[in-house]
């Protein structure tokens, strides 16, 4: 969504969304612990992309580098996207079972506007393993997935 000069809304289409996002992950731009692009390079519709987050200092996560997979459905950004760790860890907002954050708590997830994009939910992530309830929580052995 931008405002013009003259205080008119425009809504900034999906495909627009997301080729800024993949352009800024390609660049490198923003937070260096965490990254992202595209699953594959010849989804024309950005659909399914990878992120990485490198587990915060001072943590159980310190020194691990999680995968994920991230999914923007047709509806993204105005629907936030799934998002799934293929990397198996221990965290509140995560089901044990599939990897799945749960929407619900996760903030940026459960508040989710179309300003936000990929980095903005990896760094969540990566901000809540560094939480209180999850820097000391013991984790499975490094290497395994989901």
């Amino acid at each position: 969504m931008m405002t013009t000069a003259t205080g008119e809304v425009i809504m900034v289409p999906r495909n627009f969304k997301l080729l800024e996002e993949l352009e800024k992950g390609e660049k490198g731009v923003g937070d260096h612990s965490v990254s992202f692009g595209l699953v594959d390079g010849d989804d024309i519709f950005m659909t399914d992309w990878n992120g990485t987050i490198l587990g915060p200092n001072g943590t159980q996560h310190e020194g691990r580098l999680y995968t994920l997979r991230i999914h923007c459905g047709e509806e993204y950004p105005d629907r936030c996207p799934v998002v799934r760790f293929v990397s198996k860890l221990n965290m509140g907002c995560v089901d044990q079972r599939s990897g799945e954050v749960f929407r619900n708590k996760l903030p940026v997830l459960a508040q989710w506007n179309r300003n936000y994009g990929i980095e903005q939910v990896l760094v969540a992530l990566r901000n809540e393993m560094a939480s209180p309830s999850n820097r000391r929580l013991q984790q499975p052995s490094e290497g395994t997935e989901f």
